[in-house]
């Protein structure tokens, strides 16, 4: 034994190379001609072998599984039989193949009962893929094993390509054929014959598009016209539904998708609140088509369920078409024209090779023909020479003396006695006429290529007649887009409360009606051990941005919080805001992008930054101010640029300045000095002259008052400040800057609130402590306020 040394670099390359190849070759990708990869031809062959035709008895699966494996593909027989049976499913295949009986899996995603069980025949279609086969019109090549012949393809009457599909996952290349009707199919064959020059802008005019088992729609036209140009692209299906009263009926889903599976995905996405308005989901389905009904909640848009259910679940999916087939053994990327004129060059080949075979055939008859009527003739002398013969061989050898040949001779020896009837020798001669016929007619289709295409053209014809039906799939050429959410959903005022555990919820303002005050409030749900951290009023089609204490700030449109009610919880922020990364101290209603963003930090720092550079939301977030290590993020403000900016702090003191006292800064930029803090101290909110003509803080003791801003003096920022409150042993929870006409809503860490009108607060001096605006039990304080009108 002589050893040899190889790279094992080179080797292992010249390996895979050979294996890619096989996988590309003899697995993966089917050929352009039939459509077809060897293990469906060879499921094909071996039905057609064992004579299942459409109009003969079944057989058991395993019977033909096993033929197939024993004869042809000699792998699992459960890839086999997978294989045999989505040829049998009416909603994979556009035109099926096989004719099952039994259960061969269902759109649900059931598998097929086991072999033992079902059974199989060729469809009537299936045989046009099949006819003509034993007149040489294909090659054939050994088996796995040399015992037997295959055919290297099928002669494909039909073609099966196109009105199938295939898909497949090769090695480094994959393909993905849409299914199309066999009509329009048939009628661009037929205007390629008669406009060879055509280009595929005009063979759209017949094609118009991919024809789905399952219907649905196809949303566009560009991805369409990419994928019949350039053999690539990319679709839109979406599901057929209607609209009645409160339901959605649901009537066809888009291919490949698993019914059971699309459903199972609603319920979850309703169960964590990701689709809401949903309150019941039936499958009516049955064996007359697909029904699934959703049936939406009382006052809930229909069509605002159909967006989330579009955008989050497979009602509508995305089809990536890539042509990519074996042409000459080789795989290739080819348009529309290219997959018609590779099959019409496989029909005009086994068209020829049909001719020429039965023109061989008809020329032998005719051979044999005249011998006989010449033997007819001299029939006298024939069966003498047959008398006076020994045997059968020297028989042979005196007529082929007597001009015969050896076929002729042969069929002279075999002529019965009734062939000497005149009746028999008449027929002869209208065999042999009809014969010159034939032959002349098939000597002419080979000498002139417009006359075959003719013949196929005829035969195309004849196919769609016999097997073309109506569109399944209807094709939207203008993209009908989702209806944007916004148009569904009333502009109306919303309170967005987020809770110092990170839950959020949204409410009507009419949850709270107003009190006088002094009042005791309504009691509102936090959930055990929670507070309040903030509330804005906002419009349901603004922007809430979110502004961590780290610094970063995340966007959400208002209409996607989760609606609640005073006694419901709400929803963790981290479901509704996946991608945060730290702990929300400031929420902000935006409608538009114009104006600044003024930044507040614990320690004093202030920072003026563009709010259009804030104007592209980002799921992950981005960085909106940067800062020392022990300060953090307290308070952003929506100023304009020309307004007195007011910084309030926990120990009652605050400051007044110009807002363009603190220049125009970029999003990471870390700020500079609004106000100087006593040890202990620091700012808890902030506001500008924008807001209102009154300063109203409020302590949590309860108490609170209104104070004009006339009485904070302009100063230049970086000060300590002036008095703002009396605090008396509490704190200051809030201080903001109010009008006359606002509403301001108290919180308090027994989960009490209360809704006051501004007017009815005392207008009082700096320096006071205010008036009582809420009644406290022992051990409770206000947490929060925020203004809601």
């Amino acid at each position: 034994m002589r050893i040899f040394e190889v790279s094992i670099d080179e080797e292992m390359k010249n390996s895979y190379m050979d294996y890619a190849m096989s996988v590309i070759v003899s697995r993966a990708i089917p050929d352009v001609r039939d459509g077809l990869k060897p293990v469906h031809r060879r499921i094909l062959y071996g039905m057609y072998e064992l004579g299942l035709m459409h109009n003969k008895p079944y057989k058991k699966s395993a019977r033909i599984v096993g033929e197939v494996m024993g004869k042809y593909h000699p792998h699992g027989d459960q890839a086999i039989y997978n294989t045999l049976a989505r040829m049998a499913q009416d909603f994979s295949m556009r035109y099926v193949l096989v004719d099952g009986q039994g259960n061969f899996g269902s759109i649900d995603g059931d598998a097929p009962a086991a072999m033992r069980y079902t059974e199989a025949r060729l469809s009537r279609i299936a045989e046009e893929m099949l006819r003509d086969i034993d007149m040489d019109t294909v090659d054939f090549m050994p088996n796995f094993d040399g015992s037997l012949k295959e055919p290297v393809v099928l002669p494909a009457r039909i073609p099966n390509l196109l009105i199938n599909g295939s898909s497949g996952i090769a090695v480094g290349m994959a393909t993905n054929m849409p299914p199309h009707n066999l009509g329009e199919v048939v009628d661009a064959l037929v205007y390629l014959i008669d406009n060879p020059d055509a280009d595929v802008g005009e063979l759209l005019n017949y094609v118009s598009g991919p024809d789905f088992p399952t219907g649905g729609q196809i949303i566009g036209y560009g991805g369409l016209v990419d994928a019949y140009t350039k053999g690539k692209g990319k679709i839109r299906i979406r599901a057929k539904y209607e609209i009645e009263g409160d339901k959605i009926i649901v009537r066809e889903i888009p291919y490949e998708v698993n019914k059971s599976n699309l459903l199972k995905k609603i319920a979850s996405l309703v169960r964590e609140d990701k689709i809401r308005g949903i309150s019941d989901l039936k499958d009516e389905s049955d064996r007359d088509g697909i029904r699934i009904v959703i049936k939406v909640k009382r006052d809930t848009n229909p069509e605002i369920v159909v967006n989330q259910l579009l955008e989050h679940t497979d009602l509508e999916v995305t089809y990536g078409i890539i042509n990519l087939v074996l042409v000459n053994g080789v795989p290739r990327v080819l348009n529309l024209k290219e997959l018609l004129q590779e099959y019409l060059k496989h029909r005009m080949d086994v068209l020829v090779r049909k001719l020429n075979y039965q023109l061989k055939r008809a020329r032998e008859r005719k051979h044999i023909i005249e011998g006989l009527v010449r033997a007819l003739e001299m029939i006298d002398e024939v069966i003498a020479t047959i008398k006076a013969s020994r045997n059968v061989k020297e028989a042979m050898e005196n007529l082929i003396s007597m001009g015969f040949s050896d076929l002729q001779a042969k069929a002279i020896l075999e002529m019965r006695l009734q062939k000497l009837t005149s009746m028999e020798i008449a027929a002869l001669r209208e065999e042999n006429r009809k014969l010159e016929e034939d032959i002349a007619r098939m000597e002419d289709l080979l000498a002139h290529e417009e006359k075959r295409y003719g013949v196929i053209r005829d035969e195309l014809l004849e196919i769609k007649k016999n097997y073309g039906d109506e569109r399944k799939t209807e094709i939207l050429r203008e993209a009908i887009e989702r209806r944007d959410i916004e148009d569904l959903i009333p502009n109306k005022p919303a309170i967005i409360i987020l809770t110092e555990k990170g839950y959020i919820r949204r409410m009507s303002p009419e949850e709270y009606r107003p009190q006088g005050r002094g009042g005791k409030g309504l009691i509102i749900n936090y959930g055990e051990g929670d507070l309040p951290r903030d509330i804005v009023k906002a419009n349901l089609h603004d922007y809430l941005l979110f502004f961590t204490r780290n610094g970063r700030v995340y966007w959400l449109k208002a209409y996607n919080v989760p609606e609640g009610s005073r006694r419901s919880r709400g929803r963790a922020i981290i479901n509704v805001l996946p991608k945060l990364g730290s702990e929300v101290v400031r929420m902000l209603s935006v409608s538009d992008f114009h104006g600044y963003l003024f930044f507040v930090t614990k320690n004093g720092v202030v920072k003026r930054t563009p709010l259009e550079y804030f104007s592209h939301p980002r799921s992950l977030g981005i960085r909106a101010i940067t800062f020392d290590e022990d300060d953090e993020l307290v308070d952003v403000l929506i100023t304009s640029g020309s307004e007195d900016v007011f910084l309030f702090t926990k120990f009652g003191m605050a400051i007044r300045f110009r807002e363009d006292d603190v220049r125009s800064m970029g999003r990471t930029a870390r700020g500079v000095r609004g106000i100087m803090l006593r040890e202990g101290d620091e700012v808890i909110s902030a506001g500008t002259t924008l807001n209102g003509h009154f300063v109203l803080t409020i302590l949590s003791s309860g108490y609170g008052k209104r104070t004009n801003v006339n009485e904070y003096r302009l100063i230049k920022r970086g000060g300590y400040g002036v008095k703002n409150i009396n605090t008396r042993g509490a704190f200051v929870v809030k201080s903001m800057l109010v009008g006359d006409t606002e509403e301001i809503l108290l919180l308090t860490r027994e989960g009490k609130s209360i809704r006051i009108p501004v007017s009815q607060m005392s207008v009082l001096g700096r320096t006071a402590r205010g008036v009582r605006l809420i009644k406290l039990e022992n051990g409770d304080e206000v947490v929060n306020a925020a203004k809601i009108s």
